[in-house]
């Protein structure tokens, strides 16, 4: 289900024509941040144009494309929102997954809460801490992913009411890093980076207790030559190497 822009994002999807109409433009999710930047690097020093990103959730995404935003390549977190693109004739087809992702607890190192693998020691952490960061499961598949292990784990009342969201994974990893919240979920990727990793701690949560993360990219109808091409890097050895020392596992 997508979203009715407003007005005023009428005005910013005028805006944002104006601004990209001569630049082939891509939307990444926003837990791919540091390891899409390496790739970036990589399609550029092999002589690729330069291209715009923005970084974001990928159901704002999904929205703003079925309105018109000028996007031309939608990397995304999951399969379900480029899918409901491709059904409503947004893009050339189905596109391809490009990576699994894993989700993590994150603990603010200076909170003193530690993380231990087992449930009644992350029951003990969530109990310790008033905040718990996730992003909003509408929007982001990592939320979603957060609270279908919460769930599952028989977790969910005890944290739901400590839950703060944030629209999209990067800004409820930021909450944790700047201490806003004691501890919170993200991407195992966005964990890995040295930004992250420097001020909290990191524990992998069981897989087998939400669905897989299958992300997938689209290219929309109508893509320049730079966004084909860096779809097609995407699926290369280079960037499937980036993606892997991430923590993404790879087709």
């Amino acid at each position: 289900m997508f979203i009715r822009p407003t007005s005023l994002f009428a005005s910013l999807i005028l805006f944002t024509n104006l601004a990209f109409a001569q630049t082939s433009t891509v939307a990444v999710a926003a837990n791919m941040k540091d390891a899409f930047n390496e790739i970036m690097v990589a399609f550029k020093a092999s002589g690729k144009a330069e291209m715009r990103v923005v970084y974001g959730s990928s159901g704002n995404f999904a929205a703003q494309i079925m309105n018109g935003a000028p996007f031309n390549l939608f990397i995304a977190a999951d399969e379900h929102f480029p899918l409901e693109l491709f059904k409503n004739g947004k893009t050339v087809d189905e596109g391809a997954t490009y990576a699994i992702g894993k989700l993590a607890l994150i603990a603010k190192t200076s909170s003193g809460i530690r993380l231990a693998d087992s449930k009644t020691e992350i029951a003990r952490a969530i109990a310790q801490t008033n905040k718990v960061a996730i992003a909003k499961p509408e929007l982001a598949p990592y939320g979603k992913a957060a609270v279908d292990y919460l769930k599952a784990e028989g977790l969910w009342d005890l944290a739901k009411d400590k839950l703060v969201y944030g629209d999209n994974i990067g800004v409820a990893t930021t909450y944790v890093v700047s201490g806003a919240a004691d501890i919170g979920f993200t991407a195992l990727s966005l964990a890995k980076s040295p930004e992250v990793a420097k001020e909290t701690s990191l524990l992998l949560v069981d897989a087998k207790l939400y669905e897989p993360i299958k992300q997938r990219m689209v290219l929309i109808k109508g893509a320049p030559q730079e966004s084909v091409d860096m779809y097609r890097f995407m699926q290369g050895p280079q960037a499937k190497s980036i993606l892997q020392r991430y923590g993404y596992i790879t087709p």
